[in-house]
């Protein structure tokens, strides 16, 4: 009976549109997974590019260094004692005052810097010689006190002597 009820029109049509019915779920079961793996291995390979192009900058960056290390080494190798500039008669003096100016800058570039290395501490340092000054006021009037004791008590000793 089951053989020969399936082969009639009626199930055979029930049974075709229950078969897709379970492939249209399949395929919405699959779908939502395919499409999450598609992203996000679109994703993966645009980051990846991302990178690549970073990298590749980079290594630009860093030949284009090298090339100029290259090059300086080359022309700090090569001697230059034996080479001047040809300067003008009318510079000459110029070029001695630039000499010197540069020789005694250089001089005082040592303290000039430890100035400008000492210009955070300054507040600390007003801090500290307030404390001092303040100190140094007490203890003048401690010191102002011990005097005014000691001339009365030299008085005293005065007067006892002369009784």
């Amino acid at each position: 009976l089951d053989l020969t009820s399936r082969r009639t029109p009626c199930f055979v049509k029930f049974s075709e549109m229950e078969e897709m019915v379970n492939m249209e779920a399949e395929i919405n079961e699959v779908q939502p997974l395919l499409l999450s793996l598609m992203i996000g291995s679109t994703l993966q390979f645009y980051f990846i590019g991302k990178k690549c192009e970073i990298l590749q900058d980079m290594n630009r960056h860093l030949e284009a260094i090298l090339k100029e290390k290259r090059a300086l080494r080359k022309r700090l190798i090569n001697h230059r004692c034996q080479e001047s500039l040809p300067i003008e008669a009318t510079f000459h003096k110029c070029i001695v005052e630039l000499l010197t100016e540069a020789v005694t800058f250089i001089e005082k570039l040592e303290s000039h810097l430890q100035s400008v290395r000492s210009i955070p501490q300054i507040p600390d340092m007003m801090k500290n010689m307030d404390a001092t000054l303040s100190k140094t006021e007490v203890l003048m009037i401690e010191l102002e006190e011990l005097t005014e004791q000691i001339l009365k008590w030299e008085k005293l000793q005065k007067e006892v002597y002369s009784n």
